[in-house]
Parts: C-alpha cells; structure tokens; sequence
C-alpha cells in the first residue's frame, strides 16, 4: 500500500516558546507513532507551521481533518497538497522538525502579497511543495529530532 501525504500551512494563535514547542513534538511524536504517521515540521519564530504528514491514508486525514483542524489554537489552516505518494519521505522521523525564518516559508510557498488579509500561497501542482520541503529540510544539518 502506497503512503498517503498532506501538507498544510497554519498559523499558531499564541506566540509559541521551546517549552510549548517541544510539548507539541512529544505529544504528536508518541501520536504518529502510534499510528504509523512520519513526518516534518517547519516552525517559524512568530508560530506558522508548514508540515508534511505522511503514513496510512485514513490515519493521516483523521489527523489533519479532526484533531488539527478542530485545535483552537490553530487558524489559517490551509491544505497545499495530498495524495498518495510510491514511498514516504520522512520515513525514520516521527516528526522531525526544522526551523524556518519567515522569508523561507514565503520563498517555499512561492507567496505574494493579496490583498489585506496578506500573504497567500500560489498554487502547486501536487507533488512541487514536497520537493520543496525536501530540498529545504536537505540543507539545515541539523538533526531532525532536535
């Protein structure tokens, strides 16, 4: 059975400490874990996320489609790709993440400005933005779980 992939972008409502956000890592760690769920997180320092789940396909949509989207302290949810993929990305990592400035997600998401509600995403042909995190994530040395 092929993996299933989905990546969304999202905004924190709180500003997000290390203490709050490796809180996030072990409990979605021990979830995908659970689950068959691997997968990274790009985290910016004012809290937006850019992350690809990857693993069974009712796993990952029960994940992203009823526990993330239903969490109060995300807004601006937005899918940029899903599908099954021939082989998981992220295969080792449970979650791994990757520290991102804002002017990385918005060269990732090929952003530009809109209109007053700011900046949006331009669509992609499914699979360009996994390429994208994947050359992103091949240039940061340092190791995924940290």
């Amino acid at each position: 059975m092929q993996p299933y992939h989905l990546i969304y972008q999202s905004q924190w409502m709180e500003p997000m400490g290390t203490t709050a956000l490796h809180e996030l890592l072990l409990q979605s760690r021990a979830y995908n874990r659970q689950h068959g769920i691997t997968g990274v997180l790009l985290h910016t320092p004012e809290g937006r996320f850019l992350q690809v789940l990857e693993g069974p396909r009712a796993a990952v949509r029960h994940l992203y489609y009823h526990a993330i989207l239903s969490d109060p302290r995300h807004h601006h949810c937005h899918v940029l790709g899903e599908g099954s993929w021939p082989t998981r990305s992220f295969a080792t990592w449970t979650m791994g993440l990757r520290h991102a400035q804002p002017g990385d997600l918005r060269t990732l998401l090929g952003e530009a400005t809109n209109n007053s509600l700011g900046l949006t995403p331009r669509p992609y042909p499914r699979p360009q933005p996994l390429g994208l995190v994947l050359d992103f994530v091949a240039l940061d040395h340092v190791p995924a779980w940290q």
